[in-house]
């Protein structure tokens, strides 16, 4: 999953092999390596990665299909959801508002998403 999300990401932002390379101050073949899956970059290369192509670790880790994580107005998961858009949440369980959080969190993110891909 790296190696694809990270080729991926690095066209996307219109740059080569060689200038990731010359921005993470490594050699061209250490990308290559990366995008062919022969080897992995250490936790803080990946770090760097994420920033410079502007996605966040966990899309090229394929733990989300997001690219970037909405840092701003995030749902916090122990907020409590009192009164939600005039909805009586009383009757959930805790467990079904930690869930119903957690969709929550999803499609703002995905709704912030879309809206960032149409600016652009």
């Amino acid at each position: 999953m790296l190696a694809q999300r990270l080729r991926s990401a690095r066209r996307n932002k219109k740059l080569t092999q060689e200038e990731l390379a010359s921005k993470l101050h490594t050699k061209k073949q250490t990308i290559s390596n990366y995008e062919t899956g022969y080897s992995s970059p250490s936790n803080e290369v990946l770090k760097e990665i994420a920033n410079i192509l502007d996605v966040s670790t966990d899309y090229l880790l394929g733990r989300t299909d997001y690219q970037k994580e909405i840092s701003n107005n995030k749902i916090e998961i122990n907020e409590p959801l009192d009164g939600l858009f005039g909805y009586d949440l009383d009757s959930l369980t805790e467990e079904e508002k930690k869930e119903l959080k957690k969709q929550l969190k999803k499609e703002v993110e995905f709704f912030l998403w879309q809206k960032k891909q149409k600016d652009e």
